[in-house]
């Protein structure tokens, strides 16, 4: 691999990807390995993961770890001049009222947000392409879960997702050798899985791209690269600088060992070992430009460093710079050819934007207290989780909404953090010296979480535009958000919040705080899950949706918009597996057709 500038740019290459997180890296992996020019341009930072603090407590980071300007999660987020916030880069919001904002998290850094995720790797179901077939809501996606069940076992099987098979309603299993084992569940995981049955729950092992063990570099590199044993090759040794992780630090660090998925320590080093990758970070995509024929010709962008104008060309152009940031690039793509914005005939462009359901509830547990000290070291965040299990429910018309949730668990004897402080002086309204020291033994360990992610069904009122007058620092139009929760959203998080609260009673515990009864002020604001996605979703029909099967647009054939832009719905499993699955999927097609001389 080459780290280019803006003066070094080659003169052309075979494809541009706009991007490098989760939908960029897959898509740059997949076609540097069948052998394509590729050259991916970054709007933030070179970023090395493995470099990342790692092993520290708390009490050794500057301000004690806490949120700064340009560290906006604290000092152990990998995160820099990144967040809801970023200097010179503002967005805005179409109403005044304050239940209608959205937050948008942007990750300024080589790999995106795959530096700040959970690592929750969930595929979706069954169901979940097709819900208007269900339930006569949204719309179906164009392609089903088959198509992407091999996909799915090729991500698993790269990045390293362990979890188990279960078999349960709309929870896909991995085919054979895709999962690692799952850490041993906590004591207070334990507790859960045993009070939640009775409601009706499975507690299962959660499915997170951690290695819980080396990955088997000698078998894999064939089951993902048949017939390339060049790719083979790079990806054997790959896999083998990877280590198991040992339960030392929380993931969004970054992680010397690589122990996790993050795109530049998964991704992109196979992709720049193939030697077919240039990577220009700090460039901030203004448009994609097009020829007299309608075509993609190149991406027009600003060099951060210097404000100058670059650009580069490109036989094919792929955008993964995340929901919004895609939708932003495509609006400001305006040409006499395409005077709506680049690929948006439909005028949906921008339309039907989701996020995920989003509610959580703290409980204290007396059970948990006073437990004899152990090691509950584990993965970072949650090791086990309830899928949805009211399905016959729904169908029956016995629930006043239409789609489910899934609902993590997080207990445990972590380290502590200010948090821990604050809940403990709620259960014992303070105290100092030897009692003090005595209520933290006690209650150590006893405070549990529910959270409970689920699925927004589109709706008109939720999209994003370009603001008319506001422009960031380099003079780009920004993106304007329209956001409302939908009363199918709002009786859904009605039910997480009651359920959650039961589940904690039945534990013997007490939930800290106050239930909201008002159901349309339970909700969160729009983008607070960073799960956005939509603005370009996928469909067969050129007049209701931006690009087909394949990720590609309909207006322009050699565009393809690969990251979570192109859902057609969402789900209530977090959707980074699918962006991976789909990105894989639109490069093998675009690699197949570059090689039949179609694009």
């Amino acid at each position: 691999m080459a780290i280019v500038t803006a003066s070094t740019v080659r003169t052309s290459y075979d494809v541009i990807i706009v991007g490098s997180g989760a939908a960029g890296g897959q898509a740059a992996y997949t076609l540097t390995l069948e052998g394509a020019s590729v050259l991916m341009i970054e709007a933030g930072r070179n970023f090395d993961p493995t470099t990342a603090p790692m092993l520290q407590t708390p009490d050794q980071a500057p301000l004690r770890g806490a949120a700064t300007p340009d560290k906006q999660v604290g000092f152990y987020d990998a995160t820099v001049n990144g967040g809801n916030t970023i200097p010179g880069e503002p967005y805005t919001q179409a109403s005044p009222e304050p239940e209608r904002e959205f937050l948008w998290w942007r990750a300024r850094m080589l790999g995106g947000r795959t530096n700040h995720w959970t690592r929750v790797a969930f595929r979706y179901g069954p169901y979940d392409f097709k819900q208007k077939s269900r339930d006569g809501l949204g719309c179906d996606w164009p392609v089903a879960y088959e198509d992407l069940a091999p996909y799915y076992d090729k991500v698993e099987m790269l990045v390293g997702v362990f979890g188990t098979n279960e078999g349960l309603e709309n929870t896909p299993d991995s085919s054979p050798g895709c999962l690692l084992p799952p850490p041993k569940p906590l004591v207070s995981d334990l507790l859960f899985r045993q009070r939640a049955a009775p409601m009706g729950m499975a507690v299962v092992p959660c499915h997170k791209a951690i290695l819980t063990q080396r990955l088997d570099s000698q078998n894999l590199p064939a089951r993902l690269h048949p017939g390339n044993a060049f790719a083979q090759k790079i990806v054997r040794e790959s896999m083998e600088s990877r280590a198991a992780c040992f339960w030392a630090s929380d993931c969004v660090r970054g992680c010397g060992l690589r122990a996790n998925y993050q795109s530049p320590t998964v991704h992109l080093p196979p992709a720049m070992a193939t030697g077919n990758l240039d990577l220009l970070c700090d460039a901030m995509a203004r448009e994609v430009t097009v020829g007299a024929d309608g075509r993609a010709s190149g991406v027009t962008f600003i060099d951060k460093s210097t404000g100058k104008e670059g650009h580069a060309r490109g036989r094919i152009i792929v955008l993964a710079a995340g929901s919004a940031e895609t939708v932003r690039l495509l609006l400001n793509s305006k040409s006499p050819l395409h005077p709506q914005g680049l690929a948006n005939s439909s005028g949906l462009v921008g339309k039907y934007l989701m996020d995920s359901v989003d509610i959580s509830i703290r409980g204290q547990i007396p059970l948990l207290e006073n437990l004899p000290p152990h090691n509950e070291d584990g993965a970072s965040g949650s090791h086990v989780y309830a899928p949805w299990w009211l399905y016959r429910e729904q169908r029956a018309g016995k629930l006043p909404f239409a789609r489910g949730y899934h609902v993590q668990f997080y207990g445990g004897r972590q380290m502590p953090t200010a948090r821990t402080m604050d809940s403990l002086e709620w259960v014992t309204s303070g105290s100092y010296g030897l009692s003090f020291k005595q209520d933290a033994r006690r209650y150590y360990g006893s405070f549990v979480t529910l959270h409970g992610l689920g699925e927004m069904i589109p709706n008109e009122d939720c999209s994003c535009d370009l603001d008319p007058q506001v422009r960031d620092r380099w003079g780009i139009p920004v993106i304007r958000f329209h956001w409302k929760w939908s009363a199918q959203e709002m009786r859904q998080a009605a039910h997480m919040q009651q359920t959650f609260a039961s589940v904690v009673s039945a534990m013997g515990g007490r939930v800290q705080g106050r239930l909201e009864p008002d159901e349309t002020k339970i909700l969160a604001l729009g983008g607070c899950t960073s799960h956005e996605v939509g603005g370009a979703r996928m469909g067969g029909d050129a007049a209701t949706s931006v690009v087909n099967r394949w990720n590609q647009a309909h207006d322009v054939a050699n565009l393809f918009i690969v990251d979570g832009a192109a859902f057609a719905t969402s789900s209530d499993k977090n959707p980074t597996l699918t962006i991976m699955a789909l990105a894989w999927r639109a490069a093998d097609r675009i690699a197949a057709e570059m090689k039949r001389g179609n694009l």
